[in-house]
């Protein structure tokens, strides 16, 4: 992972896809990927200070896209975005936004436009 990318507030980076580093069936090289997607999404959050919920959305929807982006990426390495994948990646998703402040934010809104 590259160690540039930190979060000034926001989760712990280390409470980011943990089931997904856990399980042998995740790359770790891609989960790694799929973590710098998220700290990237709470500097995105601590710069422009989204003021409200569908403000949030709009910055979690494009980190949602760049996840859908490595779907084929999983697929290349023997590995797919399933339920498992998905539902940590859609908790991190939650981790984020709460660390930031949104703590009434929708789960499936935050990743609404995910194709996995």
């Amino acid at each position: 992972m590259n160690s540039d990318i930190t979060a000034p507030t926001g989760p712990d980076p280390d409470s980011l896809l943990i089931g997904m580093y856990r399980d042998p069936y995740f790359p770790d090289h891609l989960v790694d990927r799929g973590k710098e997607i998220l700290l990237r999404l709470s500097v995105r959050i601590e710069a422009e200070r989204p003021a409200d919920l569908d403000a949030l959305y709009v910055l979690t929807h494009a980190a949602t896209e760049e996840f859908n982006d490595l779907e084929e990426e999983f697929g290349a390495a023997g590995s797919e975005i399933e339920t498992v994948a998905r539902d940590e990646i859609g908790e991190s998703f939650r981790r984020v936004a709460t660390a930031h402040g949104f703590h009434d934010a929708d789960p499936e809104e935050l990743i609404a436009p995910r194709e996995w």
